[in-house]
């Protein structure tokens, strides 16, 4: 067996067009780095999507897509949560940065899904960008929440109101870039042991030192030992302590089996 320390992708966007033509590579090549992965599903027919590819998937709808919601919504979420493969509902919260839809759909779709996951016992993979505190605001107002502040890029004031909340956080590529990301090389250090999760959220945020580039600067779960590394030096804790810290965290909030898995089988991780 490989000595490669295995590590789980929380959040990478497998259903995107990037990956039509070679998935099946892609896969392979986080087989061979030691990366199980969730795959994000953002609307009800990408989560549809997502679920078809035998993985630990999310079903929800993010908030760039909120104005698209209806009536059906919920209950088609609801019924694909019931598959053993949907670990957490989400991608869902609030982005006031590109406010692709407006704040009031965005709010109402939110709530809509932290109550469906209250309602059927699942975590939630949250989104947040340019949206605290009214984000914070909204989560406080319901009890017994469990999820993941997905791809936290924000600053010292916001991860305090996470953590006070219970979140879990996710780490992407952009602790790799000396740009933007360089704060989060201090602010790593004060996320507890037990809350740290690790992510790609491929296609997207490849890390910007990852040399060669990829074609396309496409980025895929295979990346994200690279991710590990870079937090594990800012951590000053040896790669393999925080590949199992944040496999266990993994397994922990989505009730992943020991093989990364929640239903379909991915080659086993180390213990």
């Amino acid at each position: 067996m490989s000595a490669t320390p295995g590590f789980v992708d929380i959040g990478a966007n497998l259903t995107h067009a990037s990956f039509q033509d070679d998935l099946p590579e892609v896969l392979a090549r986080a087989r061979d780095a030691g990366v199980s992965v969730v795959v994000t599903g953002t609307t009800v027919d990408d989560s549809r999507r997502a679920l078809a590819l035998g993985l630990p998937c999310t079903a929800g709808v993010h908030p760039h897509h909120a104005r698209e919601c209806g009536p059906q919504t919920i209950p088609q979420l609801r019924e694909l949560a019931k598959h053993p493969q949907v670990v957490a509902i989400g991608e869902c919260g609030l982005d006031f940065n590109r406010n692709y839809s407006p704040h009031p759909d965005q709010e109402k779709w939110f709530v809509a899904q932290i109550e469906l996951a209250l309602e059927i016992g699942k975590p939630l993979f949250f989104h947040s960008r340019d949206a605290h505190p009214r984000f914070s605001q909204i989560v406080s107002s319901f009890k017994n929440l469990k999820g993941v502040a997905h791809c936290f890029t924000g600053e010292r004031e916001e991860l305090r109101a996470y953590l006070d909340l219970g979140l879990y956080i996710g780490i992407t590529g952009w602790i790799c870039d000396e740009r933007r990301g360089r704060h989060l090389l201090e602010l790593v250090r004060e996320i507890p042991r037990e809350r740290l999760l690790l992510e790609t959220d491929a296609p997207y945020l490849t890390p910007r030192d990852l040399h060669p580039q990829p074609r396309a600067r496409r980025n895929e779960p295979a990346f994200l030992p690279h991710i590990a590394r870079a937090a594990a030096r800012a951590l000053g804790r040896p790669l393999e302590e925080v590949a199992a810290e944040t496999r266990r965290n993994a397994r922990t909030l989505f009730g992943l089996h020991e093989s990364g898995s929640s239903a379909a089988a991915q080659r086993p991780l180390a213990a």
